[in-house]
């Protein structure tokens, strides 16, 4: 956990500059395709992702390490030849995992959050799950258990694998040329992302593109088809921890409001999307049908719920920096209820940039919480040895953002819409 959270601290504010340079850089060119509110439930979705991982709350229910001690016919030393083999084979686990996701029911609940954005940038990227409490698809590294690559090599290939993953996340950058026949890149990328019926469960390959080419499942990007992108059921709001479990609460009511026993159990392993007959009549959801022809959700939001939203979010990276980097000193069980304040404050201001009421009850429960660990421990996770008046100055932007949401709930979202930005 510790070392994972130090390799975060160094990662974050990287994949933040090439945010900003990569917003800036659409205004310049005056194509702009980083709208801030919709960055900043992305970058939300990933600092909920990052906290879940660094507490370590997932399962594994089969191991690498355990699979190497079984069935490995040699046992290889940490080199240049073990990384690259497992570097190889994660890219294998990694397009099957990403496809089954895609196809399968009660799997695509935790890959919807991925596509939950209506654009497509760099932050994207970052909107990933902590709907994936279970690993089911260990078994997908024998080839690299077999050949006796460490578990070492694994854990650390495995995040550089994935932060691989977040530079072709851009509309930036166009065609490739040779390396389109290589690796993944951003139209490769800009395919999978789309929901055009051409485009649609397309291009799972994470970095090298051979991957589909092999398995049937390429697109290459069409001149005359621009990708649109999205879920095909949109999200319809700006919290990540409600599009984390939008599918799998359609799932669990579809199960319980099917008659057949059959489909009761079924529905969770029919393709992605399937329902039982006749429920999208009797139970209809949102749905887009014509995707040229449909409205993004929040594109119209006032410029001071937008700058609000940044500064939020802002100050939530610089709580998570803070509990990246003492994740010892803070322990257990305490780095659980750091991570509970993590996923309010997420939640809070998320919901305030859905303009829900409910925010209020959110935010005041958050202060709550916050108050209460202040007074239990009388200090905030060792703060006080940092900055003196650490307690104090939680209190008081807990207090500054408690009542500017009160003001945009009771006020700002009551007043007609005179000015608005899409900024």
């Amino acid at each position: 956990m510790e070392e994972y959270g130090k390799i975060l601290i160094i990662a974050m504010p990287v994949f933040l500059t090439l945010i900003v340079i990569e917003k800036l850089y659409g205004i310049y060119k005056k194509n702009d395709t980083a709208p801030l509110i919709d960055s900043v439930s992305s970058i939300s979705s990933g600092i909920t992702n990052s906290v879940k991982d660094v507490l370590g709350l997932s399962i594994t229910f089969l191991s690498y390490e355990w699979l190497v001690s079984k069935i490995a016919i040699q046992h290889l030393e940490p080199s240049v030849i073990s990384y690259f083999i497992a570097f190889f084979v994660i890219d294998f686990y990694g397009y099957w995992s990403h496809r089954l996701a895609h196809q399968i029911n009660f799997l695509w609940n935790k890959h919807a959050i991925h596509h939950s954005s209506e654009e497509f940038n760099l932050a994207c990227a970052l909107r990933q799950p902590i709907a994936s409490l279970v690993n089911l698809f260990t078994f997908l590294l024998i080839p690299a258990a077999l050949l006796g690559v460490p578990a070492s090599v694994i854990a650390i290939t495995l995040p550089l694998h994935l932060f691989l993953q977040f530079w072709y996340h851009t509309k930036h950058i166009k065609k490739m040329g040779i390396l389109e026949h290589i690796i993944v890149t951003p139209s490769h990328h800009r395919v999978h992302h789309a929901i055009n019926p051409e485009y649609l469960d397309k291009n799972h390959s994470q970095i090298f593109i051979f991957w589909d080419k092999l398995f049937g499942t390429f697109q290459a990007e069409l001149d005359d088809v621009p990708p649109v992108y999205g879920i095909t059921r949109p999200a319809n709001t700006w919290n990540p921890v409600k599009i984390n479990f939008q599918h799998l609460t359609l799932l669990i009511k579809d199960a319980w409001r099917a008659e057949n026993w059959k489909d009761k159990f079924t529905i969770w392993f029919k393709p992605t999307g399937w329902r039982p007959e006749n429920f999208e009549e009797k139970y209809p959801v949102n749905k887009i049908e014509n995707v040229f022809s449909f409205d993004k959700y929040g594109t119209q939001n006032s410029q001071k719920l937008i700058y609000w939203s940044v500064t939020q979010m802002l100050i939530t990276l610089l709580f998570v920096s803070y509990l990246f980097d003492n994740i010892a000193k803070i322990g257990l069980p305490n780095i659980f209820v750091y991570g509970f304040f993590i996923l309010i404050t997420i939640y809070s201001y998320t919901e305030l940039m859905d303009k829900n009421k409910y925010a209020i009850f959110w935010e005041g429960l958050r202060f709550a919480v916050v108050s209460g660990i202040i007074v239990y421990y009388g200090d905030w996770f060792g703060l006080n040895t940092i900055f003196p008046a650490g307690n104090y100055i939680i209190l008081v932007y807990l207090t500054l953002s408690f009542l500017t949401t009160i003001y945009f709930v009771t006020i700002d979202f009551k007043r007609p819409m005179t000015q608005t930005a899409n900024l």
